[in-house]
């Protein structure tokens, strides 16, 4: 599985985005399923709300199953909140946090962002990076 950051949602609905291309290329590529948490969907539906058929168009994408929603519970987060603390500098905010949590609880090892700066950054337990597309 590969985690979907909000900037490729955004990007993949947004034919002006700077992104769009890139995206595009890259989320027609993948062979992978592809998932991101509620956190993310959030954000992305909120970059998106003045986008003409932005809404729809990530809606469609989960509810059509390009792109899975994976869960957050209680158990969770504490490292959340303590990724969000030992990355405050940059600061993470709670999507990424939730998802280099998800990555680390499920194992993944790659993220589909536009936030190479920050992502390069983060590091799982055990000090491994995720693989970053596109």
């Amino acid at each position: 599985m590969i985690l979907v950051d909000a900037g490729p949602l955004i990007a993949l609905v947004d034919a002006d985005d700077r992104h769009h291309r890139a995206c595009a290329i890259s989320f027609a590529a993948v062979r992978e399923a592809l998932g991101t948490v509620w956190p993310v969907l959030a954000e992305a539906m909120y970059q998106v709300s003045d986008v003409r058929g932005g809404p729809a168009a990530i809606w469609q994408l989960i509810e059509r199953g390009a792109v899975r929603l994976l869960p957050l519970d209680e158990e969770d987060v504490p490292r959340i909140r303590e990724l969000m603390e030992k990355y405050a500098d940059l600061p993470m905010d709670l999507a990424d946090a939730a998802l280099v949590r998800v990555a680390e609880r499920d194992g993944i090892r790659t993220v589909f962002t536009t936030d190479r700066r920050d992502f390069t950054v983060y590091r799982l337990k055990g000090s491994r990076r995720l693989a970053i597309l596109p």
